[in-house]
């Protein structure tokens, strides 16, 4: 549309255009009822390439009549006009993230922990609904920093109102941005999160999700942000940035307890000059002048001093009871787990289901044995995971454990997968049973 077109009998005049996608373009346009600027999503659905682009511009217009919050637009109305359908929400006046960026504009730790409160409040509201709302597609461009220096959520084209109770729904999102389970068509309050820890990872990079370092599956936040982070953003954005939603918080107040809420007190290891995530006073984490040990002798954290009288331990000792290093150890199980759950429990599922459709029902169930037995490798995985910890904690401890002594003490882990191993080998068992027989029925027929 040309600009001073006019829609409703003339109650909109179209002033300028705002933005374009694959599905809609919006207009900036002035409401001569009620005298003030409003924005207009026009969706064409003459000839649209599929139902779902129609059936996605309704359901923006359905979920978006429904809210009233401060940091969501306000929807006046929607309608069909000249084979087209028509939006009309409050406009946002502010500038996307995504523009921002382009301009160059950089953004530091108190900008992050202000988005992130922000969508928190949003995001808390739409996901508290009955049934939750899932926005899918959160992202620079999608974030408006509005004249009072409040984001806004925009542009609801791919939300979700209700948790599908089977199968699955279109895949929608923008990559990079997308949670992993997203690809399978789910979406639920994690997916948001993650999409929310991208975001702020991309503002403060200035770079897209896919561009950055990964770790295995996952992005490298510390590989990101650099060797100078500061510690507790690089944990909740890692939390937030867990490709499995199951370990990945549904919620962002953890998130902003680790942050600090904006404008509360920060440990030293926050923001430097210029507004950026990393600290200040030669890019120590641990503040300015300070290292991981203070000049009194005491061991220095990222929150202050804790009270261990000796600055580094000497060579051997308990340290050498410790076998592998301790972290090289979480990284290689976290990369195992996470390998697990995309590949095991995630995609090989994902296509044994697909395969179901052409054929039948024998794929459907390899599809789920599968899944179960990645979500058992997971817990195994997660059982060791639990008994090491135990082991570095005992021997540091001054409890020494020899792991080839039977009488070492051990952690005791409930084993959550016997019923379902036995059950599942019983299974299999029948399963083997039944193949014989056939065999041989068909083997007495041949005679």
């Amino acid at each position: 549309m040309e600009p001073g077109s006019q829609l409703r009998d003339g109650r909109y005049r179209v002033v300028r255009q705002l933005g374009e996608g694959a599905q809609a373009t919006t207009y900036e346009a002035v409401d001569a009822r009620e005298g003030r600027l409003v924005a207009v999503k026009r969706f064409i659905v003459r000839g649209a390439s599929s139902w779902k682009e129609v059936e996605l511009a309704e359901r923006e217009a359905h979920v978006l009549r429904s809210l009233q919050h401060e940091l969501v637009p306000r929807f006046v109305e929607n309608f069909e006009e000249d084979g087209a359908l028509y939006l009309v929400t409050d406009i946002v006046e502010g500038e996307s993230l995504a523009a921002l960026l382009k301009r160059g504009q950089r953004f530091g730790r108190a900008d992050v922990v202000k988005l992130v409160s922000d969508l928190s409040d949003a995001t808390s509201y739409l996901h508290g609904r009955a049934p939750p709302v899932i926005h899918r597609d959160i992202k620079p461009a999608n974030v408006v920093l509005r004249k009072d220096g409040r984001h806004c959520l925009v542009d609801f084209g791919a939300v979700r109102a209700k948790l599908a109770k089977s199968g699955g729904s279109t895949v929608v999102g923008t990559f990079g941005f997308m949670a992993p389970e997203q690809f399978q068509g789910r979406a639920m309050p994690q997916s948001d999160v993650y999409a929310i820890g991208a975001t702020a990872l991309s503002l403060l990079t200035g770079r897209e999700p896919e561009e950055l370092p990964h770790r295995g599956l996952q992005i490298d936040v510390r590989a990101s942000l650099g060797p100078t982070a500061d510690e507790p953003l690089v944990q909740a954005l890692s939390s937030m940035l867990e490709p499995d939603p199951d370990r990945r918080p549904a919620k962002l107040d953890g998130i902003l307890k680790t942050l600090g809420r904006p404008g509360a007190e920060r440990p030293p290891s926050g923001k430097g000059p210029g507004g950026s995530p990393f600290g200040s006073g030669g890019g120590s984490p641990f503040g300015p002048g300070r290292g991981p040990f203070s000049r009194d002798g005491r061991n220095q954290g990222p929150f202050g001093p804790r009270p261990f009288a000796r600055p580094r331990r000497p060579r051997g000792g308990r340290d050498a009871e410790l076998g592998p290093p301790t972290a090289v150890s979480r990284i290689v199980l976290g990369v195992a787990r996470t390998a697990v759950f995309l590949a095991v429990v995630v995609f090989v599922p994902l296509l044994l289901a697909t395969l179901s459709l052409v054929f039948g029902k024998p794929l459907r169930v390899a599809a789920a044995k599968v899944r179960d037995a990645g979500h058992r490798a997971i817990r195994r995985i997660d059982r060791v995971q639990a008994e090491e910890m135990d082991r570095v904690a005992r021997v540091r401890a001054g409890v020494r454990v020899d792991s080839t002594d039977p009488n070492a003490p051990h952690v005791r882990v409930a084993d959550v997968d016997g019923d379902h191993d036995a059950a599942a080998e019983a299974e299999a068992a029948e399963e083997e049973r039944r193949e014989a027989e056939s065999r041989a029925s068909r083997g007495s027929r041949r005679r």
